[in-house]
């Protein structure tokens, strides 16, 4: 008696080592290709768009600073109407500085706070409404707020500025002499109100990614609501705040509209910010590129390649810190 005996030959299985290394060959997906393609052209498009933009930008400048009669960077005037013109930006890189430093000074504290305020401490019911309040506030035109400020604000910064003057006066910094509130601080005040909702509505996302088990953990510990939010919630959210703070920064600097509205400009630096005076670079763009000649245009394109570049070396800064400070970041949770 024959006895046959049969194997039964599992059918094969691709084994993920194999799908690994055909991956690591190249071969994917078409659709993977599409998507790695318009992924990769996409970035390239951006760089080369970035260039043209600065290549433009420093043709045009040279062409107006081998013009000026005046230093570019140091003289306190704008006249590019003589022969030979003369202009600077001192005075535009002063304002510019100054105002954004003030909107941030005022406006990250207060939105970080509204921020933990909608995602830790207010209920539901209320944490929406005030939430898509926020959300209309960003939506806002430029224009809107400067018309509000101009209308509403400005008459009304006269008490704060006579207060300011009385207990702060001897700083110099809040002195004044009792002219038109069309100064620097009622800009920044106003530059913060624009980025409020920017820097709240990021921050607060970011706050709604922290793990409930590090919330957990501290309150397991004894913590309370405050500590919770001090060595949980801003440790791991750090890096989404300086970027979301970095954001309304890019939008204080290149502000045109609403600080034109409010602002009265001279080509003067003053020492208080409640004297009339001073100018930003997107302002002084806005309010002489109509009637500028062609000179005058090369001018007014030189001080935006100025702005152009303190943008990016603010930029390069936020990457920088939000680097170093990684091991906050909710890559690492």
């Amino acid at each position: 008696m024959d006895i046959s005996t049969k194997t039964d030959v599992p059918p094969s299985v691709p084994r993920p080592e194999a799908d690994e290394r055909r991956t690591a060959r190249g071969v994917t997906r078409p659709g993977d290709r599409i998507f790695l393609a318009l992924s990769r052209g996409s970035g390239i498009l951006l760089l080369v768009v970035m260039a043209a933009i600065a290549v433009f930008l420093t043709y045009r400048a040279c062409l107006a600073i081998s013009a000026d009669d005046g230093n570019f960077l140091t003289t306190f005037e704008w006249n590019t109407n003589t022969d030979p013109p003369v202009f600077g930006i001192a005075v535009l890189a002063f304002g510019t500085v100054v105002s954004s430093v003030v909107a941030m000074v005022l406006a990250l504290p207060i939105a970080v706070a509204i921020a933990l305020f909608l995602t830790h401490y207010a209920p539901r019911r209320l944490s929406g409404p005030i939430a898509y309040v926020i959300d209309l506030l960003a939506a806002v035109p430029s224009i809107v707020y400067g018309l509000w400020g101009a209308l509403i604000l400005v008459p009304h910064m006269q008490g704060l500025y006579g207060w300011l003057d009385q207990f702060l006066g001897w700083t110099g910094i809040f002195a004044w002499n009792g002219g038109a509130p069309r100064a620097m601080l009622t800009v920044g005040i106003l530059l913060a109100i624009m980025i409020l909702p920017i820097i709240t509505n990021v921050s607060r996302e970011v706050f709604r990614q922290v793990p409930r088990m590090h919330e957990e953990a501290a309150l397991a510990l004894g913590a309370t609501r405050w500590e919770v939010v001090r060595m949980a919630v801003l440790p791991f959210g750090r890096s989404g705040v300086i970027s979301a703070a970095m954001l309304g920064l890019g939008r204080a600097l290149g502000e045109t509209m609403a600080v034109a509205t409010v602002l009265s400009p001279s080509y003067d630096i003053q020492a208080s910010l409640l004297d009339p005076g001073g100018g930003t670079f997107a302002q002084n763009i806005a309010s002489k590129f109509g009637e500028a000649s062609v000179q005058g245009r090369d001018a007014l394109i030189a001080s935006g390649l100025v702005l152009f570049v303190i943008t990016l070396l603010v930029n390069g800064a936020a990457r920088a810190i939000i680097a170093r400070r990684k091991e906050y970041s909710g890559a690492n949770a």
